[in-house]
């Protein structure tokens, strides 16, 4: 009689393994066997990390293997079980692999294809075409939307992180456990003995430093001692932790009626502001999205408040990037003055503090919050609901999707939901990063996640005129690889456009994330269909360089490097904006700074926001062996030389500078959001 060998790997994860009955079928095109029971309670088999073999035999040959049931049959008590993948040595001494990297819960059964990647057009049998159609049914009764707030993208219908479909949860809840790790990030930092002090100012800027020192490094150390110089306050809108806003002035707005000579003692080309602007020296940030946004009242003990500032910058002779002109609100007016920087020390100072604090604002909610967490699980919900295992392109997503929906529901569980932690020291807690991420919807386009095109638009993409611009170059190269990666991987699986147009699984995937992630806005310039390999390749790049180096690039540099040092990026104003020059005071600075209580949650926060996961997988790193075909393993390992070539260029640029840029270096970027 026929026999099989079958090798089942059993997960490392902390609860692994299982004690239950365990039985395995298998289903060929020539019949299907008995149901075999492969392990009972207490065997030692299927132990966290175990690789177990077992042979099978069965009364008449199978054909060949099309399916593999594996059921799970309760001994005890509840024993979920993560099962890796399975292998299967025929009789005629051939390998099959079937991935699973699965949770298999309660007394549940699942059935696997082998590892083959499969477009809808190659399944030919019915038996294929119906579990392939009833995974997808599953899947989408299991994943379903849901509108947290009016106008923001769709998310997963959750209230918490136990209501997720086990295979989405993190390992250990425990870890992403803010409430937990804020306390515990506050404890460490020994901060703690200041954290119900809200009220409380600080001294003087170098009170702050009794909160400084246990969370400084070499960057961080560097932005306390020269924050305050107009140098530092220019390269952050280049290489600071929301490189983004800053954009090439080709006209001075008319709400920001700044004259030659208010800046003439800034520029330094004997140039007027006109032709400087004609030049492309001239940059602008615009806080626009702020104006009208409800500040946090949630603490009636301490008002708040909100600026929508307006930031001129010019490149100078040693093409740094630098201030010299802010208004501090939209309309122009006697009680809206265009501070200098001839203006008085403190004047100018506490302008720019207002800037590097609305800037902090667009960061966490815009630029994090919206343009990463939210869009990534968009994609993520939309490649579980609309691509099935055997998919090519679940394959290649699948890993750029780990923990993003469980990251997002745990921080609408305890973090920005009413009366959460974001509300306890920021400015636009209590409802308003909710109308910041309504506003900025609008924003929210396809062709601003293309990154290339974005730096464009932006006017910022020539590196002769602008330098030491890292984060887009840096970005442009990581975009490369990832294009490059994803051509190749099209390549395989895709011989032609009509073969793309005629996925129709693909393109139920990408009416998804049109219909509900994008809300069908046509002004958003999704697609609502992929007509050619070469679009898809860009799709697909979008998707995996927004949840891998676009996430990076913007939430690691929070931790140690920029917003430590509290008053370069303050989360919360407790004065009005000055509305008259020349009488401003130190005092009147500290009082406008955050409290004592505030300061050390937001410390907890930016630390415990911006560390990396246990067991972090990073970009090029696919250790769950989804694609089983050699072309595609190639295509990775080509992927990951090219990475490595970009590890060395930036670690090359970065010798000896007192300010390094390392965020989209691919050995510290994550393959997906995940913290």
């Amino acid at each position: 009689m026929p026999s099989y060998t079958v090798t089942v790997a059993t997960g490392s994860q902390w609860f692994a393994g299982t004690d239950d009955y365990v039985y395995l079928s298998l289903e060929g095109t020539s019949g299907c066997s008995e149901r075999h029971l492969l392990d009972k309670p207490f065997y030692n088999d299927f132990e966290r990390g175990a690789v177990d073999s077992y042979d099978v035999t069965v009364e008449e040959d199978l054909g060949e293997i099309q399916l593999i049931k594996i059921e799970k049959r309760k001994y005890w008590y509840q024993d979920d079980w993560y099962l890796k993948y399975i292998t299967v040595k025929t009789p005629m001494g051939d390998y099959l692999e079937f991935p699973c990297y699965r949770w298999i819960t309660d007394e549940k059964e699942i059935v696997l294809r082998d590892g083959r990647a499969k477009l809808p057009r190659d399944d030919k049998t019915q038996i294929l075409k119906q579990h392939r159609r009833k995974e997808l049914e599953t899947r989408q009764k299991t994943y379903r939307w849901k509108e947290w707030h009016p106008g923001f993208p769709l998310s997963i219908d959750a209230h918490s992180h136990s209501d997720l479909p086990r295979d989405i949860q993190f390992d250990n809840e425990k870890g992403i456990d803010f409430i937990l790790n804020y306390s515990k990030a506050m404890e460490n930092l020994y901060v703690n003995r200041f954290m119900h002090m809200f009220q409380s100012s600080w001294s003087d800027f170098a009170d702050f430093e009794r909160i400084f020192v246990r969370i400084s490094n070499t960057i961080s150390e560097y932005v306390m001692q020269h924050w305050k110089e107009d140098f530092m306050f220019g390269y952050q809108f280049l290489n600071g932790c929301n490189p983004v806003l800053i954009r090439r002035c080709t006209e001075i707005p008319k709400k920001f009626p700044v004259t030659m000579d208010m800046v003439e003692c800034s520029l330094e080309r004997n140039l007027t502001l006109e032709e400087e602007v004609k030049q492309g020296n001239i940059f602008i940030v615009d806080y626009e999205l702020l104006d009208g946004v409800d500040a946090n009242k949630t603490d009636p003990c301490t008002i708040q408040y909100l600026a929508a500032p307006i930031c001129l910058l010019y490149k100078n002779l040693e093409n740094k990037i630098v201030p010299i002109a802010i208004q501090l609100g939209q309309k122009p007016g006697p009680d809206n003055p265009i501070f200098l920087p001839s203006d008085a020390t403190y004047d100018w100072l506490l302008a720019k503090i207002w800037v590097r604090s609305s800037d902090f604002h667009i960061h966490q909610t815009v630029t994090h919050l919206l343009r990463t967490h939210l869009v990534s699980e968009v994609f993520s919900i939309a490649m579980f609901r609309q691509l099935p295992a055997v998919h090519p392109l679940f394959k290649l997503l699948v890993p750029h999707m780990r923990f993003t929906i469980a990251i997002n529901t745990k921080a609408r569980e305890q973090l920005i939901c009413e009366c959460g932690l974001f509300d306890k020291a920021n400015a636009t807690g209590g409802g308003g990063h909710v109308q910041m991420v309504q506003k900025a919807m609008k924003d929210l386009t396809y062709s601003s996640l293309c990154f290339p095109e974005e730096i464009k638009a932006k006017g910022m993409d020539s590196k002769e005129d602008i330098p030491y611009y890292y984060y887009r170059d840096d970005g442009i190269k990581v975009w490369e690889a990832v294009k490059s990666f994803a051509e190749d991987v099209i390549h395989i699986y895709y011989e032609s456009d009509e073969v793309v147009c005629e996925d129709v699984e693909l393109q139920a995937f990408v009416k998804d994330i049109y219909v509900y992630g994008m809300r069908g806005v046509k002004a958003s310039g999704f697609p609502k269909a992929i007509r050619t390999r070469e679009k898809l390749a860009e799709y697909l790049t979008v998707i995996i360089f927004t949840t891998s180096a676009q996430h990076a690039a913007v939430n690691f540099g929070q931790q140690y490097d920029w917003c430590s040092w509290i008053p370069n990026a303050p989360p919360t104003m407790r004065r009005p904006p000055p509305t008259e020059k020349g009488t401003v005071t130190i005092e009147q600075i500290v009082e406008s700074l955050p409290d004592r209580g505030r300061s050390c949650w937001h410390l907890g926060a930016v630390w415990a926001l911006s560390q990396f996961q246990d067991n972090e997988l990073f970009l090029g790193m696919y250790p769950d062996e989804h694609f089983v075909e050699k072309p595609v393993k190639e295509a990775m390992a080509k992927f990951r030389k090219n990475l490595d070539e970009i590890v060395n260029t930036i670690t090359e640029r970065n010798k000896n500078k007192k300010l390094p840029y390392y965020y989209l270096s691919p050995d510290r970027i994550p393959n997906s959001v995940a913290v």
